[in-house]
C-alpha cells in the first residue's frame, strides 16, 4: 500500500496564527488539492491528520470543521482524487490526551484503519516539528514544507533525515519522480 499522511493547516491550506475558524477562512494553498489528486491517481491512499485545538477553545464547532473537510474533500473530488481518512484532536494542549501531535495517536487510528502494525517507510508531511515528530514514532519518514509554519520550522534543528521541499506539490512531484 502506498500510503501519504499529511498535516491540514500550512500544508493543504493556508495557516493562520488566529487559527483557521471558518468556511470561508479554509483556502487551499495553491497546487495543494491537484497534488492530492495526482497522488490518488498514481494509486496513493491519503491521510490528514490534522491538530484541531480551535475546537477546545470554542472558535468553531465540530459542524463548522466538518464543513471544512467536507469542503477540502469536495475540491480534490473535482481534479479527480480523494481523501481517505481524515483525523483530528479537538483537545487543547493542557487537555492531557494522547491524540494531540506532538503525540502519536492520530497516526495509531490511521495505522488501525489502514490495517497496519506500523507506518514504517511512510512519508509525513507536515510545516511543523510536531507534525514530523508524531508520524516519525510510528516510523514514517519525516517530509517539511515551507508553505505555512515551514519556513521557520527549517530554519531550527530538524529530525534526522527530513527532506524539505517548497509545498505540497513539490513532495509529489518527488514522489512520483516527476520534473517541475
Amino acid at each position: 500500500m502506498k500510503l501519504i499522511v499529511l498535516d491540514r493547516d500550512g500544508v493543504i491550506n493556508e495557516d493562520s496564527d488566529a487559527y483557521v475558524k471558518s468556511l470561508e477562512e479554509w483556502i487551499p494553498i495553491p497546487g495543494s488539492i491537484k497534488a492530492i489528486a495526482r497522488l490518488c491517481k498514481a494509486g496513493w491512499s491519503v491521510a490528514v491528520a490534522t491538530n484541531q485545538s480551535g475546537l477546545a477553545r470554542g472558535l468553531f464547532d465540530a459542524t463548522t470543521l466538518g464543513d471544512m473537510h467536507f469542503k477540502m474533500q469536495q475540491l480534490v473530488m473535482e481534479e479527480g482524487g480523494r481523501v481517505d481518512l481524515i483525523v483530528h484532536c479537538p483537545h487543547g494542549s493542557d487537555d492531557g490526551c494522547d491524540c494531540r501531535k506532538p503525540l502519536p495517536g492520530l497516526f495509531e487510528q490511521i495505522a488501525e484503519h489502514f490495517h497496519l502494525e506500523s507506518l514504517t517507510g511512510v512519508p509525513v508531511v507536515g510545516d511543523s516539528q510536531r507534525d514530523l515528530h508524531a508520524g516519525m514514532r510510528l516510523g514514517g519518514i519525516p517530509y517539511l514544507v515551507r508553505t505555512g509554519k515551514g519556513s521557520k520550522t527549517a530554519k531550527g534543528p530538524l529530525p534526522t533525515g527530513t527532506q524539505v521541499f517548497d509545498d505540497l506539490a513539490a513532495v509529489v512531484d518527488h514522489l512520483l519522480g516527476a520534473k517541475r
